[in-house]
């Protein structure tokens, strides 16, 4: 039987304006093992005297939650069945009139980059999205369709469905916003926080990863791509 897997997707900093570092993060792990990922995740929230809906997010990290968010870090480094890849993009040296491209156009392809590394070669994925703004489900729907063209998938039966999710309701989707959030703060060094900054180089000792810089494609548990203007991995 073949491997069915779900990958969990969050962005940052997507849209064309706003703040220059963008980021694609994606959590891919096989649908069989979500169940007690998800309980494990709970477990460490109780440890915490955290509810159940408690939201895993960068925004939230604080000296007060940090040993909780310790816990996190370490559970997804320690899970061998979660893997994580980020894409990264200074928007400040994109030029879509050059290369005759939308800023829409260029989403998706940075998306594809993103999960050309994840997709299995055999099997099926699901891909969830958290949602981001009011032209979700039209992005999404043609999302679809390029990823299925991208990787000949014509009869989807690869790629069987991409659809939004809201993140506080999906604990893994949470943990990509945790680790996109450090990477993206690592990038950033006129950003101080001791809370956070303690958790950066969490992950970067856990990862063996400066963060900073593009880790080996091959990578598969913790990767990174710099993307520097170029078709590289396009």
């Amino acid at each position: 039987m073949e491997q069915i897997y779900n990958i969990y997707c969050d962005e940052t900093n997507h849209l064309q304006s706003g703040p220059s570092l963008m980021g694609l993060g994606a959590i891919s792990c096989p649908i069989e093992d979500i169940k007690e990922i998800n309980e494990r995740i709970r477990e460490i929230k109780r440890r915490h005297s955290l509810s159940a809906s408690f939201e895993i997010k960068w925004t939230k990290v604080s000296p007060a939650k940090l040993a909780f968010y310790q816990d996190i870090v370490d559970y997804f480094f320690d899970n061998d069945k979660l893997t994580f890849r980020v894409v990264l993009i200074n928007k400040d040296v994109l030029d879509h009139e050059k290369f005759n491209q939308s800023h829409d156009e260029f989403y998706y392809k940075m998306y594809y980059s993103l999960l050309r590394r994840i997709i299995p070669a055999r099997g099926e994925c699901n891909i969830y999205l958290d949602i981001k703004d009011t032209r979700s489900q039209e992005k999404i729907v043609k999302l679809h369709e390029v990823l299925c063209n991208s990787f000949h998938d014509f009869e989807r039966s690869i790629l069987k469905k991409i659809q939004h999710v809201r993140s506080h309701e999906v604990n893994i989707l949470q943990i990509v916003d945790l680790l996109l959030g450090a990477i993206q703060f690592a990038n950033r060094e006129q950003l101080k926080s001791e809370a956070k900054s303690s958790l950066v180089e969490q992950i970067k000792s856990r990862s063996s990863y400066s963060l900073t810089k593009s880790t080996w494609p091959s990578e598969e548990k913790f990767n990174i791509f710099h993307w520097k203007g170029t078709n590289t991995e396009l």
